[in-house]
């Protein structure tokens, strides 16, 4: 696993982000003393850039994204924060206005294709319906549309495939009419919520391998939400670590694998099963994630962090700037007490 990103870019060079959250903040109901089931999280997504959120299940990831489009579950309330897209806040957008930017200048694809198609439609039918609603194309003008999305996905025979049924399609070719459905009104984002889940090693590539050549040709820029690091070093620039619903890092990709600066990203790090290293114990993070309610004070991190000390970790730890624009909630590695180890370069 090898980092290829480019290093973080400055904000100036980049320009204004197209996507940029800040402070979002979602309540958990019926814990009054535990308010931020997803606290204070902020980070920036330019144009034609990848951005992966990473981290364990149950750290925030997917109901981050979620939260973006208006599409959290009901009773959990959006507390403090924005997230502006475009120049729109959509945390001050009705219904309404947010079902124009759901499927039109934002493309969603979810991580579990057979759950997110409509069962008694064509995938033909489910394609064209985006174009029909924001596009204002009749039916056979999008269903032509359909097609030619479909091929530029790589589903062959796209013109008999229009009219099958998604449980007629393999996961793989489910996925990639997934993409088709996010692309086909021509977006600015793509938010895809772990997209190669359940899929075997050759098809996750070949679905990697089109996100990539989408975003080179479609100018898209794309939000990742995943818990593959491989497929962070391959794909992304930037990366967003998440534990317990705090951002603990934000960095570029090869900041994150050389330099982690949270004690919890290294500890990520160790776990993945380095190659050439055969009859090697796998190193596990002890413990698990906090549930939802149960957070300790302070780092969230700190039961399970091999560096903790209890008087200073114990205190809110704010986020800290340091070199290039990299980012880190922790303390004692900002103070310089704490080295921590990233993945040998060579």
């Amino acid at each position: 696993m090898t980092a290829t990103a480019s290093p973080i870019d400055s904000d100036a060079a980049l320009g204004t982000p197209l996507l940029s959250v800040e402070g979002l903040t979602i309540d958990l109901p019926g814990h009054p003393g535990q308010r931020g089931l997803v606290e204070d999280v902020s980070f920036d997504l330019h144009r034609k850039r990848s951005l992966a959120l990473i981290g364990e299940s149950g750290c925030g990831k997917s109901l981050t994204s979620m939260a973006i489009l208006g599409l959290l579950p009901p009773g959990l309330p959006v507390r403090a924060g924005s997230v502006r897209f475009d120049g729109v806040d959509l945390l001050d957008c009705d219904e309404r206005d947010l079902r124009r930017v759901r499927g039109g200048p934002v493309g969603i694809v979810f991580q579990e294709p057979m759950s997110s198609l409509n069962p008694t439609m064509t995938v033909g039918d489910q394609i064209a319906e985006a174009r029909r609603i924001h596009l204002g194309e009749r039916k056979a003008t999008a269903l032509r549309a359909a097609e030619a999305l479909l091929d530029r996905v790589g589903i062959p025979n796209a013109r008999q495939r229009i009219r099958s049924y998604p449980h007629e399609l393999s996961g793989g070719m489910q996925q990639r009419v997934m993409i088709a459905a996010a692309i086909a009104c021509d977006p600015k984002l793509v938010i895809a919520d772990e997209p190669t889940t359940a899929l075997d090693v050759t098809i996750q590539a070949e679905i990697l391998e089109l996100l990539r050549d989408l975003r080179r040709d479609l100018d898209l820029a794309v939000l990742l939400v995943t818990h593959d690091l491989g497929v962070v070093a391959d794909f992304c620039d930037d990366v967003v670590v998440m534990y317990a619903g705090h951002v603990v890092e934000r960095t570029s990709v090869r900041g994150l694998f050389y330099e982690p600066r949270h004690p919890y990203s290294s500890a990520l790090l160790a776990a993945v099963p380095q190659a050439g290293q055969p009859r090697t114990r796998l190193t596990v993070i002890p413990g698990r994630v906090p549930p939802a309610g149960r957070f300790p004070a302070g780092c969230r991190f700190q039961p399970r962090c091999e560096h903790a000390l209890p008087d200073q970790c114990a205190r809110p730890q704010p986020e800290a700037e340091l070199s290039g624009g990299h980012r880190t909630r922790c303390g004692r590695v900002a103070a310089g007490a704490v080295t921590l180890k990233g993945v040998p370069r060579g």
